[in-house]
């Protein structure tokens, strides 16, 4: 089941085919819960979200789901703001939000065009679950770090999270797909280094970017970016990386990036 697509010339910036049908379908939003209830990842993100943001202040969450991080940052004394392109999304979070009485507002938005949040006016600022991959080109991806960059008050934190590239080697399929995409980009420059186009829930050109360490690095450096904590992400992304240093830009599965 997905929506119908409007033309390419009418989609958002930044925002392919596959990821406008992604956030338009209601039956997405409705299962996402449920679909992501065993992944742990969401715990350790929790985790490493409260022991940076100690301070209550505004967090600001781009691409924020159905609010599993804002929700819980709210529960310890923060304010929310969640962002979203997807209005079933934000109508699970607004309903969170009203159940137990938390601060939360939700804002409809694409990420790249974020024109409508202030200046200076955000203690934190989050993006995870690799809601950054699912951006189209990398100036398009460069706009939503300078976004979180601009609306950050002086001091002010954001964390993001992305998967590797090269954690395709330790798959079969995943070595298939490097070799493939490889071909791919030589007959389409239009494709990037790490562009994945894969099913998804009735989805069938479902898009994500996947980053190469050095390619992070430079994207939020530019943007304006200090690391205060750089954690690779073992296999089943629920904990740190075992022994990151023994080629863990090729074995970690992802990162979660904490910036000021």
């Amino acid at each position: 089941m997905s929506t119908s697509l409007p033309p390419e010339w009418q989609l958002p910036d930044g925002v392919p085919g596959g990821v406008w049908e992604y956030t338009q379908a209601e039956h997405i939003a409705g299962e996402y819960d449920d679909y992501f209830a065993e992944n742990r990842l969401f715990e350790f993100d929790e985790q490493v979200l409260l022991k940076h943001f100690r301070r209550p202040g505004l967090v600001v969450d781009l691409g924020c789901g159905t609010g599993r991080a804002v929700v819980a940052l709210a529960r310890h004394g923060h304010r929310g703001l969640a962002v979203d392109l997807s209005p079933h999304m934000l109508s699970i979070v607004a309903e969170k939000a009203r159940r137990e009485n938390l601060p939360i507002h939700c804002v409809r938005a694409n990420l790249v065009e974020l024109g409508c949040l202030g200046d200076r006016s955000a203690d934190y600022a989050l993006c995870l679950f690799s809601t950054l991959g699912m951006i189209r080109g990398r100036q398009n991806r460069r706009r939503v770090l300078e976004h979180a960059r601009r609306i950050l008050k002086p001091g002010g934190l954001f964390v993001v999270h992305v998967h590797n590239y090269w954690f395709n080697l330790f798959d079969p399929l995943g070595r298939r797909w490097l070799v493939n995409h490889f071909f791919e980009r030589m007959k389409n420059r239009a494709v990037e280094p790490g562009d994945k186009f894969f099913p998804f829930h009735g989805i069938a050109q479902m898009f994500l970017h996947t980053f190469k360490q050095s390619e992070l690095r430079q994207e939020l450096r530019a943007a304006g970016f200090r690391f205060r904590e750089w954690i690779p992400l073992g296999v089943d992304r629920q904990r740190p990386l075992g022994h990151p240093h023994w080629f863990g830009r090729f074995r970690a599965n992802g990162w979660i990036v904490v910036c000021e």
